[in-house]
């Protein structure tokens, strides 16, 4: 299988020197010293579950270079990709699907403006991984794991083929019978990820506290009800099954998007915490503590943006 991987972070950098590693013919799309690294030296990934070397990489910087294949994977930030979308038809034949695996809950319905929506496959990853230097990858939480399916959770001959590419590669993965109730599973999970920010707390810290804890129950709990207003399928008790296994999580992880405001690098927190106030606005459902943490970080977000244009 051909596979152009669009974005080779934490996540594209993983999931992709799999696939490379298992003999398919894997394009990754990159900048900079890490493009260079790639180029020249190769992809190394060290991981919980084992290290491995992709020794040679094939690695560009225009998407156009790649040409078509047989599975795009979006595995940039989500707010990266409504900048890429438009290159995105030069990827495209009659079958090829485009595989997003952003956080959130909204990017299969922003590529329908870039491409046709015959080839959006939703999905989402669970992997806590990050660039540790020039084309070094490390995974260091949680069972790196990629749900995704049709848009009308049809099973399809291309989703087939994508899950039996992933088995091949060693890629724990599942074809969704519901992929949207499966994407806001993960929204709200992630959305710890501006209490972090407020708190500057790690995961650990967050479920450690009892004040960020209860902070952190009430801002699953709107999520929650937003969720089942607009028809989401959830399990009753998904709020305490997922502080749960929050609680599991290594004390000093934290989410990227939390390590970038930290920072002061543009982040997702639109995608996240903030997309959580459009919806809650759009159903008329109160949703007081992600508005909190938005507005308390949306100062810091828009300057964060004005300092990356400078």
């Amino acid at each position: 299988m051909k596979i152009a991987i669009i974005g080779t972070g934490g996540v594209g950098g993983y999931f992709g020197g799999r696939l490379a590693k298992a003999g398919n013919e894997v394009v990754f799309l990159a900048r900079g010293e890490h493009l260079q690294a790639l180029q020249t030296t190769g992809l190394q990934v060290s991981s919980i579950n084992g290290d491995f070397k992709v020794d040679k990489v094939s690695a560009t910087d225009s998407i156009e270079a790649i040409g078509q294949v047989d599975l795009v994977m979006l595995c940039q930030k989500a707010w990266q990709v409504k900048d890429i979308a438009p290159k995105l038809n030069s990827l495209l034949k009659e079958d090829t699907a485009v595989l997003t695996l952003q956080n959130g809950v909204t990017i299969g319905d922003e590529l329908k403006a870039y491409i046709p929506e015959k080839h959006i496959v939703l999905g989402l990853c669970k992997i806590i991984s990050k660039i540790d230097a020039p084309g070094h990858i490390t995974h260091f939480g949680v069972e790196p794991t990629i749900i995704f399916g049709e848009q009308d959770n049809s099973l399809t001959a291309r989703v087939n083929a994508i899950y039996e590419a992933f088995e091949e590669a060693e890629i724990k993965s599942f074809i969704s019978h519901d992929i949207q109730a499966d994407l806001w599973k993960k929204f709200i999970s992630i959305c710890i990820s501006g209490l972090m920010a407020v708190t500057k707390l790690t995961y650990g810290g967050v479920v450690a506290h009892s004040t960020s804890r209860q902070l952190l129950v009430e801002l699953f709990a709107e999520m929650y009800d937003l969720a089942s207003k607009m028809g989401i399928a959830l399990a009753p008790d998904f709020v305490e099954k997922t502080i749960a296994v929050i609680a599991s999580f290594p004390y000093d992880s934290t989410t990227s998007m939390a390590r970038d405001m930290w920072a002061g690098k543009p982040s997702e927190l639109e995608y996240q915490n903030g997309a959580v106030v459009v919806l809650g606005e759009k159903y008329g459902m109160p949703v007081p503590v992600n508005r909190f943490i938005y507005y308390c970080l949306l100062p810091m977000e828009k300057q964060a943006r004005k300092n990356a244009m400078l």
